[in-house]
């Protein structure tokens, strides 16, 4: 009996101190890992930050450069614009008075001019002398006479009146101006009232393709 329990007495203490050497080990390793330390971040390149940052503002500023320069331009184009068509109605006005010194010269007889009539002559002379001070005061300021005749219909600058059948043309030529048009700047002022030319050559059309066999 007592063998026995000594014998289990010492299968006892045998696993205790397996047990107790168990968690020593667990207790050191827990220990190392918590005292282990800790990983230290890395730290961004300050070099490659400034770079970054630099070229934002570079880019800002080559976007505000454009912009700005966008604006000077539309700017300065409208102030050229509005000076150039500030005049614009007045002068359309001032042609309205030409064309009625242009037909009251236009209403004295030749032959009367030609009997040598000293007041008609004079008031004439005078007349013309009005309408060519009124055309050049108005070409200064950006007017000017449109020339039409031997060129091609063009509606943008151009008032057909009627047509003049006329084969020595080509079709749709310019060959008669009834009033005379001006344009200011780039743009019309008044289009010409024009005569065009009916029944000369026009331009030939392209030949249709055959269909294929």
């Amino acid at each position: 009996m007592t063998d026995d329990t000594n014998k289990h007495e010492a299968e006892h203490a045998e696993a205790n101190a397996a047990r107790g050497a168990a968690e020593a080990l667990d207790a050191a390793a827990f220990a190392a890992a918590d005292t282990g330390a800790p990983e230290t971040p890395v730290e961004p390149d300050p070099t490659e930050a400034l770079r970054a940052e630099n070229a934002e503002l570079k880019d800002r500023y080559l976007r505000l450069a454009a912009e700005m320069d966008n604006l000077r331009r539309r700017t300065e184009r409208e102030i050229k614009d509005a000076k150039t068509y500030a005049v614009a109605s007045f002068a359309r006005d001032m042609l309205s008075v030409s064309d009625n010194l242009r037909r009251a010269l236009d209403a004295i007889p030749a032959d009367a001019r030609a009997a040598g009539d000293q007041g008609l002559n004079t008031l004439a002379e005078g007349v013309e002398m009005t309408e060519r001070a009124m055309l050049g005061a108005l070409e200064r300021h950006g007017v000017k006479k449109l020339e039409p005749v031997g060129q091609k219909f063009d509606p943008n600058f151009h008032q057909a009146m009627f047509e003049i059948p006329n084969a020595d043309v080509p079709n749709n030529t310019v060959v008669q101006v009834v009033q005379d048009g001006y344009s200011i700047g780039e743009r019309v002022l008044r289009p010409a009232m024009v005569g065009v030319a009916k029944g000369g050559p026009k331009v030939a059309a392209p030949e249709a393709e055959a269909p294929a066999n």
